[in-house]
């Protein structure tokens, strides 16, 4: 079995295949961009797309994701590693704070401008409203993700 994950192949021996895609993705390719949060796909902090859409890799068995493309936050990055207008919006913006739920906030903030080239404020917090945030920077990832359109 093969997965494609930011767009590179990576065979998943017969042991992982049992796997969620978040196990799979954390503790066998070494991706540890998405996180453990509740395990149950209430959180959003275990976020990538898949085939451009925002999934809950912690809900995905591994075996339904052969033959979709995978990206994660560490293939947000242009081949010459300039940080991804997302990316660096959140930094232009001081998103972060304990950092715990951004890579699955990034990731559902990039799957949300490739749905919406200019998301309303309406939009943004039904993109994200599944993404939770404890530390609270809900008024600055609407603001990076409103300057992540902008520079589009």
């Amino acid at each position: 079995m093969e997965l494609k994950v930011n767009n590179r192949p990576h065979a998943i021996p017969p042991e992982w295949r049992a796997e969620t895609l978040l196990a799979v993705l954390r503790e066998h390719l070494g991706l540890v961009g998405a996180k453990f949060g509740c395990g149950v796909g209430q959180c959003g902090a275990c976020t990538v797309l898949v085939d451009g859409e925002a999934e809950r890799s912690c809900l995905i068995g591994v075996e339904d994701t052969v033959g979709r493309d995978i990206v994660t936050v560490e293939g947000l990055a242009a081949k010459d590693g300039r940080p991804h207008r997302v990316q660096r919006a959140w930094l232009d913006e001081a998103v972060p704070q304990c950092g715990y739920c951004q890579a699955g906030q990034v990731m559902s903030a990039v799957a949300l401008l490739q749905r919406s080239a200019r998301p309303s404020d309406a939009e943004i917090d039904d993109a994200m409203a599944g993404n939770l945030c404890r530390c609270g920077t809900q008024q600055r990832i609407r603001r990076a993700i409103h300057r992540a359109a902008e520079t589009g």
